[in-house]
């Protein structure tokens, strides 16, 4: 679902705002691990209390979400795709390939999600927006590269960080494919964090340790800022989504990467690399290529 009135600087604004809200994301993993929470101990809880802020807010403001069977499906649905999934795979693999890399990941979804638009027939075909994409991947195609040469992390934790992305996309097509009618962005967001802090609940069945580190001041400021995190992103994203649409909205993935890569590599001592550069470069192009392209559509 695209806004029917796109106004570019505002739709700019908010993109920057939760690509460097979300950049900081991988980092806050990073160093809750260090501070001793287990990876989708940190992810549940943090969803919990994002989504009952999310919850108390759009309840403040009126615009309570509904739970009618087919907002019920949406938020199951738009859970698993945009939260569950993509969130439990780059949870646990930071610990294995570094936010830096994680984060380099999250520039992705806007190749993917205008691939996937344009299968659906959500967007038109573009030739730039085509050649964006072949950039874009050959970056993928350097980072993954370089990471399994550095011998430094498990091919199977450097793939599980690069599904992440198929997941967002997946979860930006849908989330705008089967926007409830007349639903507003605060009142689908909680909706979207506890549905995918539901879906995560039965992992413990098959062993997946999700009691709380309430032991130290650290453990616990760290949960308290990806909670804060997680509320800020998801109810600016929502509002993006609807003002914008999908395909726009996935360009959050490039700030973030941008953002959180600088973190990891500034501020927590992670290593760079050429050949993570030169994926950047790729990346950005890629994503330049296919956001021009879009606003020259709006222009016209």
């Amino acid at each position: 679902m695209t806004g029917t009135h796109f106004r570019p600087l505002p739709a700019l604004a908010l993109l920057l705002a939760i690509g460097a809200l979300l950049g900081l994301t991988g980092n806050l993993v990073k160093l809750a691990g260090n501070a001793g929470w287990q990876p989708m101990a940190y992810l549940l809880w943090s969803l919990i209390g994002g989504g009952l802020l999310l919850l108390l807010f759009a309840w403040l403001r009126g615009e309570r979400p509904g739970l009618s069977p087919p907002l019920q499906r949406y938020y199951l649905g738009s859970g698993l795709l945009s939260i569950a999934l993509p969130n439990g795979l780059l949870f646990s693999s930071i610990s294995h390939v570094g936010a830096g890399f994680a984060s380099m990941c999250l520039a992705f979804p806007p190749l993917i999600t205008y691939l996937l638009a344009l299968a659906l027939r959500m967007e038109g075909l573009s030739r730039i927006r085509l050649l964006g994409i072949c950039v874009g991947l050959l970056g993928s195609l350097l980072l993954a590269l370089g990471k399994l040469n550095s011998g430094d992390s498990p091919m199977l934790w450097v793939l599980a960080a690069l599904c992440v992305p198929v997941f967002l996309a997946l979860g930006n097509v849908y989330r705008s494919r089967y926007w409830p009618s007349g639903a507003s962005p605060l009142s689908l967001a909680p909706g979207m964090l506890l549905g995918g802090a539901a879906l995560l609940v039965p992992m413990g069945l098959f062993g997946i340790e999700f009691s709380p580190r309430l032991d130290s001041v650290t453990a616990i400021i760290l949960l308290i800022a990806q909670m804060l995190l997680f509320a800020a992103i998801y109810a600016l994203f929502f509002v993006l989504q609807k003002l914008a649409g999908a395909v726009f909205l996935s360009q959050i993935g490039s700030v973030a990467a941008i953002v959180g890569a600088a973190i990891a590599i500034g501020l927590l001592g992670e290593r760079g690399s050429l050949t993570m550069l030169l994926a950047a470069l790729c990346i950005v192009g890629g994503v330049l290529l296919v956001a021009w392209r879009g606003a020259q559509q709006v222009q016209g």
